[in-house]
């Protein structure tokens, strides 16, 4: 098998959108995706749709929805994923495996989100669905406080990071500023990231407002092709590797202070495509808390559990810095639309090695590497990425 190209993408602003549903946020960016792809509908052989949803509309039967949005694609087949805050990621990999088998040419990958119409104590509920409910349900602020729980154990076992975790907070606002598409374009410093003040309360255990990602909507969009077809296309993007592997559901039957399963992702995807870290020059990674980011750098490999701390004080994570860490701003500044951001860090990734990322563009970006997770670290994917074309 031979894993597709990217050879087009599209992103839609990530915020409180005017758009009613995901129906509409999906018909935003397919067209667009199709036009920069230079694909014509007709040539689409299969739709791979991530939405989380899970309550947030009654309108289920989410795959079906981009043939309403967009009449063209009405009888090409369509299929929805879901797999927590990692569906974007499913979808793609479902595509790139339609694509790899031969059963298609062309395949459009569409994530999407509409998360703002929900009252924010449904939101936590809603969002705890990707939680174990038997032991997890009665937790306090939803997926905040599973986060907070992390944070706290990995504060008793290593020390009070959350003058560290402020810095990570601090540095993806200032690189979300650049990120046209980005929910919160705003730059705020350490110190009030770091200060509980009535505009940044505390939310669940040592977490504050500035530790947590968005509620948001939005959508992102993919057209991948075959190698032979991408080879007569304006631009690709190869997948040197992808990875994905799982840890179990539950807290309580793991080590919540080390992300395994990521650690896993992240080596195997290494192996696969023959690189090292040393080789990346940035990474798309998951902050949907700080406290993930800082875990996720020891996951990658940038330092020993325990000491990722030290990676955000020495500057290696900035953006001008030895491997730059979400120069999009992350989920922290960009939003965090659940099925629409695996969707789109890939998009990101690519729009960074076509030289086509603007004011976000990290000079001289030739490899790429993304890592999404759905849960607490439990399906965790890995993609290291580079352009051919």
């Amino acid at each position: 098998m031979t894993d597709p190209q990217i050879v087009g993408w599209a992103h839609g602003a990530f915020g409180k959108s005017e758009h009613p549903d995901t129906e509409a946020l999906m018909a935003d960016v397919v067209p667009a995706a199709l036009s920069h792809a230079v694909v014509e509908a007709g040539d689409v052989d299969g739709v791979f749709v991530g939405v989380f949803n899970n309550g947030f509309s009654p309108q289920d039967f989410q795959g079906a929805l981009v043939g309403m949005g967009d009449k063209r694609l009405a009888r090409v087949p369509a299929t929805r994923y879901e797999n927590a805050c990692a569906t974007g990621s499913a979808a793609l990999h479902g595509a790139m495996d339609f694509i790899a088998s031969g059963r298609g040419r062309v395949a459009l990958v569409v994530g999407a989100e509409k998360m703002t119409a929900t009252e924010g104590a449904k939101v936590g509920d809603i969002l705890l669905g990707a939680s174990y409910r038997k032991e997890e349900a009665e937790v306090d602020a939803g997926f905040a406080g599973l986060f907070g729980r992390i944070a706290a154990n990995y504060f008793q076992k290593y020390g009070d990071r959350s003058e560290e975790l402020a810095m990570i907070a601090a540095k993806n606002h200032a690189n979300g500023c650049a990120n046209p598409y980005a929910h919160m374009r705003r730059d705020f410093d350490v110190g009030f990231c770091n200060t509980v003040s009535d505009k940044n309360p505390q939310v669940a255990g040592p977490l504050r407002r500035t530790d947590c990602s968005l509620v948001s909507d939005g959508a992102a969009a993919l057209v991948l092709a075959d190698p032979e077809t991408a080879a007569e296309m304006e631009r690709a993007i190869a997948f040197r590797a992808r990875s994905h592997a799982n840890e179990p559901l539950a807290l309580s039957r793991r080590d919540v202070t080390r992300f395994e399963g990521a650690r896993r992702a992240w080596e195997d995807a290494y192996a696969m495509a023959g690189v090292t870290l040393d080789d990346l020059s940035f990474v798309e990674t998951h902050d949907c808390f700080t406290i993930a980011e800082l875990l996720e750098y020891e996951a990658m490999g940038l330092a020993a559990p325990g000491e990722g701390y030290r990676v955000i004080r020495d500057g290696t994570t900035r953006k001008d810095g030895r491997l730059p860490v979400n120069p999009s701003g992350g989920l922290k500044s960009k939003g965090h639309p659940i099925g629409a951001t695996g969707v789109s860090m890939h998009v990101m990734a690519a729009m960074q090695l076509a030289g086509e990322a603007g004011d976000m563009q990290v000079p001289d970006a030739t490899l790429a590497g993304v890592f999404n997770m759905g849960g607490a670290a439990v399906a965790n994917y890995a993609s290291i990425l580079e352009r051919v074309r």
